[in-house]
């Protein structure tokens, strides 16, 4: 496996896996339910990075070597990793980039 592929297996399968995870908490909120987050990125990465993975070895006829082996349980907590970082810090992320364009915007205004 290229580092390339491994990249672009890894991108795809955090989007999947973030936005599967806000859903499934989505669910338990709406059914007013308690969730574990972690538990639920946890498992979201071993079905969609694991299994992910798992098909694109598959697809393209990669053979099941140790490498390959140890890189898909990688990819599995690579996925992991980066899911639990996922949806809620990227919205938080946009809200603060938000207010500080609002603030340089009235800072601007005030000094007109």
């Amino acid at each position: 496996m290229t580092i390339t592929m491994f990249i672009s297996i890894l991108t795809g399968g955090s989007i999947v896996s973030s936005l599967l995870t806000e859903a499934i908490k989505q669910a338990y909120r709406n059914a007013g339910k308690e969730s574990s987050p972690n538990i639920i990125a946890l498992i979201n990465s071993i079905v969609v990075g694991g299994g992910g993975t798992a098909a694109v070895y598959m697809l393209l006829g990669i053979d099941w070597t140790v490498n390959n082996v140890i890189c898909l349980a990688g990819s599995i907590l690579a996925v992991w990793v980066i899911c639990q970082c996922g949806y809620d810090k990227v919205k938080g992320a946009i809200a603060q980039l938000a207010g500080i364009a609002e603030n340089i915007k009235v800072e601007q205004k005030e000094e007109s």
